[in-house]
């Protein structure tokens, strides 16, 4: 299994283009089941999670072609299966957002419960509880679910947490009911705005994504598309933290600023200096910074997938900074590994208490979920001597030329091949 080592690099320095959103690309994928005509995706990060998603579009009977780096052309299937493979299934949370376009396209769905990064539990009782009120018979039995329905029928739904793959989920099962449906309490996040916008491309009617409520109505037919990929602004966060904890100057590129307030407003409460142009963000940093609190929330809060980033930057800030999780309950895996790197970190229920100014040191650590695998390797760029980072394929589900990217910014980061 490959591994990465990364010695301490000094000020990073130069420019950082940002690629596609993994969180939405995914999505914009699994739409594609909904569409009668041929959908081109561009901007489209080629990672280990866009690749098992397209081997469960293939497995349904769908034809998915890279036609260049970073563009997919998506067939529909002549015979739509409504049974991605379980094997598939079991190695990407995301997979379940199939579960709403199958049950709209052909009545019925069947799904493994879905694996991924062992962050929580991450149950998907709303996205069933979504289903039955558009009409949906659900049944779970052996580790499976499963959704018949005679036709899909509008409803308002109300969600008791504003769970993005919830909201997903329903926003594309009804997309093709019958009459009005109604999502209070939804999601708000940057990506399923950006689905929405991808949905009405192919001919959908939904308004109001972003927004306190989002409304529905149903369509008889969707067409194709074609639709570019909004910018991965976790990705963006993810170098920005980078560039403050090694300290340097750092242009990041392609990004939509709008989407980085809450990263940005942290990073300037630390000490790191930022500028906010149109489509870029300058990060410049001594190195030296101060310690912060950081508490997750839903869009437009402090997003979940940059805790650990940030428990990187705290562990070698000046003070005692929390960070409490609010979104998953099993969290601070990662706390275990920055600790062997020498960070002073108690975790405490939903809190963890990092006393920061530690001195790091390399050692041999391993990616727990894709963002700590991140996280780690920001914690290696000023740690004395190597780090090697085990699990890495982690990282591959979610960060396109990582390595690249982080060597034209001056990180001495090498990936060494297992067998």
């Amino acid at each position: 299994m490959d591994k990465l080592v990364v010695r301490k690099s000094g000020p990073l320095m130069g420019e950082v283009v940002i690629s596609g959103a993994k969180n939405s690309v995914l999505k914009l994928m699994a739409a594609s089941i909904l569409a009668n005509d041929v959908c081109v995706i561009e901007n489209v990060p080629n990672l280990q999670d866009v690749r098992v998603m397209a081997e469960i579009l293939v497995a349904l009977g769908m034809k998915v072609e890279w036609t260049k780096r970073n563009e997919l052309t998506i067939t529909p299937a002549e015979e739509l299966l409504t049974e991605p493979p379980y094997d598939l299934v079991q190695k990407m949370r995301a997979s379940i957002v199939t579960m709403g376009p199958l049950l709209a396209k052909a009545g019925k769905a069947r799904l493994a419960q879905p694996g991924g990064c062992a962050i929580g539990e991450r149950k998907i009782d709303l996205h069933l509880k979504g289903f039955a009120a558009l009409g949906v018979e659900i049944k779970q039995s052996h580790g499976c679910v499963e959704g018949i329905a005679d036709k899909l029928v509008g409803s308002t739904i109300y969600l008791d947490f504003p769970s993005v793959g919830a909201t997903e989920n329903i926003m594309m099962a009804a997309v093709l009911a019958e009459g009005v449906t109604i999502i209070e309490n939804p999601a708000k996040e940057p990506e399923l705005t950006d689905l929405a916008n991808f949905l009405n491309k192919l001919g959908a009617n939904v308004k109001g994504a972003g927004t306190d409520t989002i409304r529905i109505k149903g369509v008889e037919r969707l067409g194709g598309a074609v639709h570019s990929v909004l910018p991965d602004r976790i990705e963006a966060g993810t170098y920005m933290v980078a560039a403050a904890v090694a300290g340097g100057d750092v242009l990041v590129r392609n990004v939509m600023p709008n989407h980085l307030k809450a990263i940005v407003a942290k990073l300037q409460e630390s000490g790191a200096e930022i500028e906010v142009f149109d489509e870029d963000v300058r990060v410049k940093s001594t190195g030296k910074l101060n310690s912060i609190d950081i508490k997750t929330l839903p869009f437009p809060g402090f997003p979940t997938d940059m805790q650990a980033q940030f428990m990187a930057l705290i562990s070698v800030a000046e003070g005692v900074g929390t960070i409490t999780e609010t979104i998953f309950e099993n969290r601070f895996m990662h706390a275990t590994e920055f600790s062997l790197m020498g960070a002073d970190i108690k975790v405490e229920g939903h809190s963890a208490i990092v006393q920061g100014g530690s001195s790091l040191e390399g050692a041999n650590v391993k990616a727990t979920d894709l963002r700590a695998g991140a996280a780690l390797v920001i914690a290696a760029l000023v740690a004395d001597g190597p780090t090697t980072i085990h699990n890495i394929y982690h990282i591959d589900r979610g960060y396109d030329l990582f390595e690249e990217k982080l060597k034209g910014l001056g990180v001495d980061i090498t990936r060494v091949s297992g067998k």
